[in-house]
């Protein structure tokens, strides 16, 4: 059963594109559920019976499908479910994805964990995002042992790589972008109002950012206020407060700065919105970064002269720097990377041949007590055995068993089918040359 990823990422596909195929969370294990029903219906066969395995990683710089599948057809039957779920035209989406199998989807799986595949290089996110993922694909029932298996190898294989090289040391986050973008435009960033809107987990890193500039006022705005007031429980000694997103038409011009990432699947910021707010401001500049996939600030809002809107590819010739430092530490996580798939490599092919193995060592048994068998019932009702009785039975017995275990193999290296002969060849003159 073949190993794959099919997605895209934002080095295959624009924003605009990424943002019409992501996945809100609440709508996930509908999604892998329908996925997997799609996919089984695909499958010209399928020896055990069992579903493909799927689960499906959606973020804001990638989408991707993971799986075990049970038909190779299936692989492309997976794009166009996407293509079709999203209402995307197939023709449209499919120079954009990517369709990786076997060794290059385990490849890309311990690249993507480890932050090598990441805008910001290194950055950890990614590898709790992966773990979600994972999550939900086993509360929807759409995960088992061995695409679970591949997920810990994967993590295990991005534990190594950031423990044991400098990937992560040298990636500036979106955060410190977003912070760059707003020095451009203002002089000093203590003197600004800051809102950050959602309290997601990319908040947790942005807020740890903005803090460090000591803006004057920092602000969260979120459905839930719980979640909004925890998010700044570790900053009191900051002038902060909290908004309900439902506030933020009549507050938004309070701001200098605005950085927005939710789930949203659609825009919360809208251009309206904005033109008021500017009015407000007497059309003093704003600062805009919008972090969500799809975008929670309208498109049109960035042609609006005194609103500097900048999306997550924006930022990504700010994010790319100290080259020679990024290129040092990739070199050596692809290193570690290509160990941990080699191992895997391994792994998986042990697992594909183990019920061979298996058969061959049920095999083996079944002639060793068939004759033992036939040894024991030549002695039955014999009280006494001399030595060489004993030996010559031993003798027998041991004869018979190489005799049998030797038949096929001595067949094979006297076929005359060519094929058939070099591999029997090969294993016997392995087997031969082994000191065991």
């Amino acid at each position: 059963m073949p190993l794959f990823v099919a997605g895209l990422n934002h080095t295959t596909a624009p924003l605009a594109l990424r943002e019409r195929i992501s996945f809100a969370p609440t709508e996930l294990t509908h999604a892998l559920l329908a996925l997997q029903t799609e996919l089984a219906a695909h499958a010209t066969h399928d020896a055990d019976g069992r579903p493909p395995q799927l689960t499906v990683l959606s973020t804001c710089n990638r989408m991707e499908v993971y799986g075990v599948l049970t038909d190779a057809s299936q692989l492309e039957a997976a794009v166009r479910w996407v293509a079709a779920y999203h209402e995307v035209a197939y023709e449209d989406l499919a120079p954009h994805m990517y369709q990786l199998v076997d060794q290059a989807a385990v490849q890309h799986a311990f690249s993507v964990a480890s932050g090598m595949d990441s805008m910001v290089l290194g950055e950890p996110q990614i590898l709790g995002q992966m773990k979600q993922a994972m999550r939900i694909a086993q509360d929807a029932g759409t995960i088992d042992s061995a695409l679970q298996q591949w997920f810990e190898k994967t993590f295990t294989a991005a534990k190594d790589v950031r423990t044991n090289t400098a990937i992560g040391e040298h990636s500036v986050s979106m955060a410190a972008a977003a912070v760059k973008l707003a020095k451009r435009v203002f002089d000093d960033f203590a003197k600004l109002n800051v809102l950050l809107v959602g309290a997601g987990e990319m908040m947790d890193v942005v807020i740890a950012h903005i803090a460090g500039q000591t803006p004057t006022r920092l602000t969260v705005a979120n459905r839930s206020l719980e979640k909004a007031h925890a998010l700044l429980a570790s900053y009191t000694h900051l002038n902060t407060d909290v908004l309900r997103l439902s506030e933020l038409p009549d507050h938004l011009a309070q701001f200098d700065v605005v950085i927005t990432c939710t789930a949203s699947t659609l825009p919360i910021i809208g251009l309206g919105m904005v033109e008021r707010a500017l009015k407000s401001r007497r059309y003093r500049p704003m600062v805009m970064v919008d972090l969500g996939v799809p975008r929670d600030i309208e498109a049109a809002v960035a042609k609006l002269s005194d609103a500097y809107v900048y999306s997550v590819d924006d930022l990504s010739s700010i994010v790319q720097h100290n080259s020679a430092q990024r290129e040092a530490a990739l070199a050596d996580a692809q290193r570690i990377v290509d160990v941990h798939v080699k191992a895997f490599d391994v792994q998986q092919a042990r697992r594909v041949w183990t019920p061979h193995v298996h058969s061959l060592r049920t095999r083996m048994d079944g002639i060793r007590v068939a004759e033992i068998e036939r040894a024991l019932s030549g002695l039955k009702g014999r009280e006494h055995v001399s030595a060489a009785e004993l030996e010559q039975f031993m003798t027998q017995m041991s004869a018979r068993f190489m005799n049998k275990v030797l038949h096929q193999p001595t067949l094979g290296i006297q076929s005359h089918d060519d094929d058939v002969r070099h591999a029997w060849q090969v294993v016997t003159r392995d087997w031969l040359q082994s000191e065991d």
